[in-house]
């Protein structure tokens, strides 16, 4: 059930995409509105500006697409309803978020997948990769790439040096049953909370902390709240770029070949722009206070392997795990 206030601002939002449009034509340029909750000095969000600069050079002008990042359009949630039914264009959004749209992608929670970064991409660049960017194409949204997301780790106002530290503490999560499930395993107190109002939750003491990757965290500003990072890497959420099937099925087939390349070209520049954010943000965390701690991962894994039972009682799911596992 949908709360009457979400429905209210859904359907404000909705009012509003469909004054402006997902796609329409401005003299002889059609233009693709995208949507997604980022800042602007986030390296996915530089990845889409040089993804929408690269559509209109190979479309000499025809196609464009205009960005409007810091959840000017709604959440992440919001903003793929309104992909669904054609009043926005294109957004991105985490995995852990989509995989209420597609349970495919709930592979993607399960703690420890991935041996390490070069596995990461191997999958993500596969044939696997690819079926899951289409495994919601039947809710009307179209996955074109996976952006890197690096590693996701705790963060809390409260001292963090093991999985024992979680207990007890009220830990946001995005509205994934996979992520709850996962805190819930590890002593924690799972809190759905969007990230638009995250700040203000831990300063307010709603949630003791959080759980987000390196860049994330700082340029959310999460640092002058939360002076404990714990790098446990448990999971490595990709983000996802998508567009409506509404506004994907209107394009020519050149148009849909342009936004294709240019997603998956941005995805390449992304990987670059990404780890030298890692690095930046850790370095700038460190100076702000912040108490960076690298905890022996092995507890974690033991503590979450029911996941992975439960996971593979699905045969499509267990084989799923299986051949990204045997990827090399």
């Amino acid at each position: 059930m949908i709360s009457t206030k979400r429905k209210i601002a859904v359907g404000i939002l909705l009012a509003f995409a469909l004054v402006f449009s997902a796609c329409k034509k401005e003299g002889k340029t059609k233009v693709i509105r995208l949507g997604h909750a980022l800042d602007v000095t986030h390296p996915v969000h530089k990845a889409m500006k040089f993804m929408a600069d690269r559509v209109e050079e190979k479309s000499n002008g025809e196609l464009r697409i205009d960005i409007y990042p810091s959840q000017q359009l709604g959440s992440e949630r919001e903003l793929l309803e309104l992909l669904q039914i054609g009043s926005l264009g294109m957004t991105k959004v985490s995995t852990g978020t989509l995989e209420n749209f597609a349970p495919e992608l709930k592979v993607f929670g399960l703690p420890f997948l991935f041996r390490d970064r070069q596995h990461r991409f191997d999958v993500l660049e596969s044939e696997i990769g690819e079926n899951l960017l289409e495994s919601s194409v039947r809710n009307r949204l179209k996955g074109l790439t996976f952006y890197d997301a690096g590693s996701r780790s705790f963060y809390s106002t409260q001292a963090l040096n093991s999985p024992a530290d979680l207990k007890g503490q009220k830990i946001r999560v995005m509205e994934s049953q996979t992520a709850i499930n996962m805190v819930k395993y590890l002593g924690g107190s799972p809190t759905p909370v969007s990230w638009g109002e995250l700040y203000t939750a831990l300063q307010q003491g709603i949630v003791d902390g959080a759980e987000n990757n390196l860049p994330s965290f700082y340029l959310s500003y999460h640092y002058e709240v939360c002076k404990y990072y714990m790098v446990d890497e448990h999971t490595a959420l990709p983000d996802e770029l998508l567009i409506s099937t509404v506004v994907w099925n209107k394009l020519s087939k050149q148009q849909q070949k342009w936004v294709k390349e240019a997603a998956m070209e941005s995805s390449e520049y992304e990987k670059e722009i990404w780890r030298k954010a890692e690095l930046h943000a850790l370095e700038e965390i460190k100076k702000a206070g912040v108490k960076v701690t690298y905890p022996e991962k092995e507890q974690f894994r033991e503590m979450v392997q029911p996941m992975y039972d439960e996971f593979k009682k699905d045969p499509e799911m267990k084989k799923t795990i299986e051949a990204i596992q045997a990827i090399k």
